[in-house]
């Protein structure tokens, strides 16, 4: 039979798929219904019926358009934007979400003790004290320190097995009689991270598999115990399926000179800890397993949950829990019908980077005495301790931004949990845990004299955006925690990066049309903004076209006439300035400002550091 074309065959209508606002879906639909439907609507103004379906359809297009961009570009760490999706792409290239940082700072406890009665220049041993971790200082503005371990003014002697002072104890005269010496001053180090301890008790009923802890407080720094009411300890792992920790415990063994002993510790009752990047709240995920079947620690057998079959041809409909498969005691277990008690230490920020003799404040005291002396001798040690520190407070930094972690997401996904290259490093670098203190600016070169090794060189900042040295407290947890990634053939020599302090000084010429003061005041601000330390890193050079560019890019400015950088280092006007002395002439090569390796420029005091003048146009003539 023949076939009508115009009757029996589809007529194919040409279809436009490059509209992607709201404007080209209208006018492809406008084509569209000319086209296809011209007897149908000829009237599509704003006001008629036609004008309404065109701008509907347009409208639903260009939403259904944005988001399946929105959708498309949400998956890329480049340009996600959503915090829910940002924690997502972190989780999966397992860059670890952290909150504020702790300072870390190095505490001289000084006492009081009685001289002994048998030998008066020596202090009585049955004083000495151990103040004990549970100790809480704070500096005169009310940051809060505690130790991160017990600080013993006295020591075993491996020969006579009797008290001795410890080795590393600073002894000195203390108070005089008649001439006569009747005490000495004890000093010895401790040090101390900022944070405030908390205790949260939270009640565990029925048994619920991988039952999750929401912990109240945010920027938790540290988990220190996890315990229920039965006296089971759960220790922190990075997966569940981890089922032993790796603990440093004291040597007894006095034939080696090793402080520590490293055990392995079974660790059927473990959580998982997760820090949300919105709210940095801390949440504890525990076993999927109940501790009734801890002696099975094995998979459960499937055939215990399938439909009961046995010598019968008929059943009866029969339910299936699936969730029954996880609850293994391979993925950690957890009690049931008891009280969660969780121990952590939360805060830090950059301003807990206090100065030099501020922790002077002992807001609580824990001394043991291990001779057990007269309650009268032990209230007058106690009341003797006094407290400071030399060195000012550093490591404490705060959050990371979003962008930030985001910026470690190319490094981190090739890394392998291992240090290979550059970015490797420093991603583990900055991606430290935040107990252990924070590295501002950190910084790699090779080392000149052994090809397996590279230079590391870190600085930290103190709660005024000043650079400081980073505390050697920082730089061994930092070699401890890039050990466990480090390749085998590789050294890594952890150094100070070297401040330089900068000034600079330049004078403009501007329109006499117009206010002088307030160009001048809007060049130096945004010179300050540019010079911010957050901005600058190690090794960073200075391009002076960009300070000039900066200065001519101001209405009204016609010139800039001696723009001078040069180095400030030293005492001035009472004013302390980095040591380093840098020749800003001899290392300016096409205008360009290198620093040495290892180096950071600084602008200490942009207030003052920064200056400039401004000549009107008719002072020149």
């Amino acid at each position: 039979m023949a076939i009508d074309n115009k009757k029996d065959l589809k007529q194919v209508r040409q279809r436009n798929y490059l509209a992607r606002d709201f404007d080209g879906f209208r006018s492809v639909l406008l084509n569209y219904a000319k086209q296809y439907y011209p007897d149908k609507i000829q009237d599509f103004s704003e006001a008629s019926m036609g004008g309404l379906f065109l701008d509907m359809a347009a409208y639903i297009g260009d939403n259904m358009s944005f988001y399946l961009d929105h959708l498309y570009g949400e998956l890329n760490y480049e340009t996600v934007v959503e915090t829910q999706n940002i924690e997502k792409i972190l989780r999966t290239s397992n860059i670890k979400i952290t909150g504020v940082s702790p300072s870390i700072v190095t505490v001289d406890f000084y006492i009081e003790v009685p001289v002994s009665e048998i030998d008066n220049s020596k202090p009585s041993l049955n004083l000495l004290p151990t103040i004990k971790s549970e100790s809480v200082v704070s500096s005169n503005d009310g940051v809060t320190f505690s130790l991160f371990e017990d600080v013993n003014f006295w020591e075993i002697d491996d020969e006579t097995k009797q008290i001795k002072v410890a080795k590393d104890v600073t002894v000195k005269n203390g108070r005089k009689i008649n001439d006569k010496i009747v005490s000495k001053i004890l000093i010895k180090s401790g040090v101390c991270g900022s944070g405030k301890q908390v205790t949260e008790n939270f009640s565990l009923g029925d048994f619920i598999p991988f039952r999750k802890i929401f912990l109240s407080n945010s920027n938790i720094t540290e988990i220190l115990s996890v315990t229920d009411g039965l006296g089971n300890t759960y220790y922190e792992v990075d997966s569940l399926s981890n089922d032993v920790i790796y603990k440093n415990v004291l040597n007894t063994n006095s034939n080696f000179d090793v402080k520590d002993s490293l055990k392995v510790i079974p660790a059927p009752y473990r959580f998982t800890k997760q820090v949300s990047l919105s709210s940095r709240t801390t949440t504890l995920t525990l076993g999927g397993g109940t501790a009734d079947n801890l002696e099975d620690d094995i998979i459960p057998d499937p055939s215990e949950f399938s439909i009961p079959m046995p010598f019968s041809k008929t059943f009866s409909r029969v339910s299936v829990n699936p969730q029954k498969m996880l609850q293994t005691s391979t993925l950690g277990v957890s009690s049931i019908n008891t009280t969660l008690s969780v121990t952590y230490r939360h805060g830090g920020g950059l301003y807990h980077n206090v100065g030099p003799d501020t922790v002077r404040n002992i807001n609580s005291l824990v001394m043991f005495f291990p001779e057990n002396p007269l309650a009268v001798l032990q209230n007058q040690i106690r009341t003797s301790l006094e407290i400071s520190n030399p060195q000012p407070a550093s490591g404490g930094e705060d959050a990371p931004t979003d962008q930030q972690l985001l910026s470690l997401v190319s490094s981190a996904r090739n890394s392998q949990e291992r240090i290979v290259t550059k970015e490797d490093l420093l991603a583990r670098v900055y991606t430290m845990p935040s107990n252990f203190g924070r590295v501002f600016r950190a910084s790699i070169t090779k080392n000149p004299t052994n090809p397996l090794a590279s230079r590391l060189y870190i600085i930290s900042r103190n709660n005024q955006d000043q650079l400081i040295t980073s505390p050697d407290t920082l730089k061994i947890n930092l070699r401890k925690y890039l050990s466990a990634y480090r390749m085998i053939s590789d050294a890594i020599d952890i150094m100070d990066a070297a401040i330089i302090n900068l000034e600079i000084n330049f004078d403009v010429i501007v329109d006499p049309s117009l206010n002088k003061n307030l160009i001048l005041q809007s060049i130096l601000n945004d010179l300050k903004k540019q010079f911010e330390i957050t901005k600058l890193q190690i090794g960073q050079p200075i391009i002076i076209s960009n300070i000039t560019s900066l200065i001519y890019s101001k209405t009204g400015v016609i010139a800039v006439d001696n723009l001078k950088i040069s180095n400030i280092n030293g005492e001035v006007k009472n004013r302390e300035y980095s040591q380093i002395s840098f020749d800003v002439d001899i290392n300016t090569k096409n205008q360009i400002i290198y620093p040495a390796e290892g180096c950071i420029f600084e602008i200490k005091y942009p207030e003052i550091n920064i200056a400039g003048r401004c000549i009107s146009a008719k002072v020149l003539k």
